[in-house]
């Protein structure tokens, strides 16, 4: 590829992208330029030559910055710290459980509805596979609704491998997809660098389905075969939230009973299972370790489903108070996967005061209302550690990074799931944290912490990555997070939204 050609490309993406994010078709847009479709589709693919006036008034029709003058580099964000935050916020929809849905809508031929779903961009690449497999996605209102519609016969030949590539999500296309094709092929799954996560738990469970994966260069090679003779309960070998989703999206569509044993309860299963139940799959034992599913030959409904709130940005913002020392209420918080972490930060020293109960959208989730207050926190007694739900979740252990590295003391963080999260937290040292590597899975810090600004490149992990932006906020001067893709792909709108309780952040991009 040319120079010339790359950056034709760059700009091409860049385009699409936010015109995904608008809500409008090519078409729509190309009506807005008064040109064709066919030539927004070449200019999405990097096929066009463009002027900048052309780029402008691209930019002007999506109403979007990213299409401009040195928008073709990596996002940044510019940190003003020392702030002291204000005011309420809500917690938006569960970025885990709109992924689930999203791919749970490859069971139904008819109208999928999904309320308030997360505009961040692992939605964005698993709707550019959806619709580059022929699903039909639109964008309905501000609100951020989204109408799927998925055709009878799929074209799996045509799926859109890069954007595949760019999510750890797509391997939840198995479960479905094992009934609607004999054979198919998809790209590996990618997302967040974690260290090495096996698959073998997922092929293990769909194996009682019929299917089978052969792993060969870049791709998984996916093939079913009838299921034959009396079938026994599905054993998880892990407790796994994607796991326990690929095997519910599996379930669905077997006509028969299916038990899974050893399943993850987590919120994000507990909406699958809320929504598998609107399509008219009945399952029992939703929020145990035992689900027995009754699934259909068949699914064809219109069905209209709101996903709760998510429990680890209601505790990226409860942090970001603790480490602002900042008095805020967090709106539409899902109470029952928040409650162990909760209780623990009480136990450190954290004053706050919560709602009576209320319910989500969905019909089930709890709700409450957090209001924070400047609290002097010490070191907990024992080491800090995740465990399955309804433990404290894996993916809220970093924050306890930076609320750490706020307390009076010494706090162990031990991160047994993941081989090398932990070690993105050790990044905390170059904002004046004291965070010793103990070894892949453990870290100590001292508290508590002089923070100070610096510039730093973002962890390609989600949660240290926001904990860094925690961080910056509280440190003295100016601070520089660069490349927030990472951020971006889990957060809608993070630093506009902090902005609103009176952060200084502003998103700027290398010319």
């Amino acid at each position: 590829m040319t120079e010339n050609e790359d950056y034709l490309a760059r700009i091409g993406t860049l385009i699409r992208d936010a015109r995904q994010h608008s809500g409008l078709t090519q078409a729509q847009l190309a009506a807005e330029l008064g040109t064709s479709q066919s030539a927004v589709n070449r200019i999405e693919k990097g096929q066009q030559n463009l002027t900048l006036e052309t780029i402008s008034r691209i930019g002007s029709a999506l109403d979007s910055e990213l299409v401009g003058l040195g928008s073709s580099g990596p996002s940044n964000l510019r940190v003003q710290g020392e702030t002291t935050l204000s005011g309420a916020i809500d917690v938006k929809s569960s970025k885990n459980a709109g992924v689930a849905l999203l791919c749970a809508s490859l069971l139904n031929t008819g109208t999928t509805v999904l309320r308030k779903v997360a505009r961040i961009e692992e939605v964005n690449r698993l709707l550019e596979v959806l619709t580059s497999i022929g699903v039909k996605a639109t964008w309905l209102n501000q609100e951020n609704d989204l109408e799927l519609r998925v055709p009878a016969t799929l074209d799996l030949s045509s799926i859109d491998a890069e954007a595949a590539r760019r999510t750890r999500s797509i391997i939840m296309f198995l479960g479905p997809l094992l009934h609607r094709a004999g054979k198919f092929q998809l790209p590996y799954a990618g997302g967040c660098d974690l260290g090495t996560r096996t698959v073998e738990p997922h092929m293990t469970a769909l194996r009682h389905f019929g299917l089978e994966v052969i792993a060969t260069d870049h791709h998984y090679q996916a093939s079913t075969s009838p299921v034959t003779g009396a079938r026994r309960p599905i054993v998880l070998t892990e407790r796994g939230d994607t796991v326990t989703e690929n095997a519910l999206l599996a379930a669905a569509l077997y006509e028969g009973e299916t038990i899974i044993r050893n399943a993850s309860p987590n919120y994000m299963v507990q909406d699958l299972c809320f929504f598998l139940e609107k399509l008219g799959v009945r399952i029992e034992g939703i929020g145990t370790t035992t689900l027995r599913v009754h699934g259909l030959a068949q699914i064809s409904t219109d069905v209209d489903y709101a996903p709760s709130e998510d429990p680890i940005e209601a505790m990226s913002l409860i942090s970001a108070a603790i480490v602002t020392r900042s008095s805020i209420t967090v709106r539409r918080v899902p109470i029952e996967f928040m409650e162990i972490e909760l209780a623990l930060l009480e136990e450190m020293g954290l004053r706050y005061d919560r709602s009576e109960e209320y319910t989500a959208e969905n019909g089930k989730t709890r709700l409450v209302d957090v209001t924070t207050y400047p609290s002097d926190l010490r070191a907990p007694i024992d080491k800090i550690h995740p465990m399955p739900f309804p433990g404290l979740n894996i993916d809220n252990l970093p924050f306890f990074a930076v609320i750490a590295a706020t307390a009076e003391g010494q706090t162990m963080l031990h991160d047994w799931v993941y081989e090398n999260r932990a070690i993105y937290l050790t990044e905390l040292t170059k904002l004046g944290a004291n965070v010793k590597l103990m070894d892949p899975h453990r870290v100590l810090i001292e508290g508590p912490t002089r923070w100070s600004g610096a510039e730093l490149v973002c962890p390609p992990a989600l949660r240290p990555a926001v904990v860094i932006l925690l961080a910056m906020l509280a440190a003295k001067g100016t601070s520089v997070l660069r490349n927030v893709y990472v951020i971006n792909r889990g957060y809608e709108d993070l630093a506009a939204r902090l902005n609103k309780l009176g952060a200084r952040i502003e998103t700027f991009r290398d010319i």
